[in-house]
């Protein structure tokens, strides 16, 4: 692979976009999900066999944490796919952005490929 040029960046392109058609087919569920989380944390199950079909899992597997606060990420969400898969469409829909403006979410896959969201409300003497 050390010579592949052109190659390897087309897999690399490809390898960071591997998630996004995946986490595209959960965006209704996850923009339900944003907005009853303003009332209590919410939670539902994810299907493994979408993501393993995606790509390749990594060092961390499917687990990760997006901390977002007013719509921006506040955490290194470089080093995992499918957290910056995920990241990219929030910050893509509409919806979405509007309802993370002037809150803290956080966002959050684990071993049991549970998908949790918790929301505060941001306060205004920051």
């Amino acid at each position: 692979m050390k010579n592949c040029k052109g190659l390897c960046f087309y897999k690399k392109i490809m390898d960071e976009r591997s998630y996004l058609a995946t986490w595209q087919k959960y965006v209704p569920v996850i923009r339900l999900h944003i907005k009853r989380s303003i009332t209590e944390d919410q939670q539902f199950k994810l299907n493994i066999t979408d993501f393993e079909s995606a790509g390749d899992k990594g060092k961390s597997g499917y687990m990760f944490n997006i901390n977002i606060e007013d719509g921006k990420a506040t955490n290194k969400i470089s080093t995992s796919a499918v957290a910056r898969d995920l990241y990219e469409l929030l910050k893509a829909d509409e919806v979405i952005r509007g309802m993370l403006k002037d809150k803290n979410v956080k966002i959050s896959v684990g071993k049991s490929f549970i998908l949790n969201i918790k929301t505060t409300h941001l306060s205004s003497y920051r």
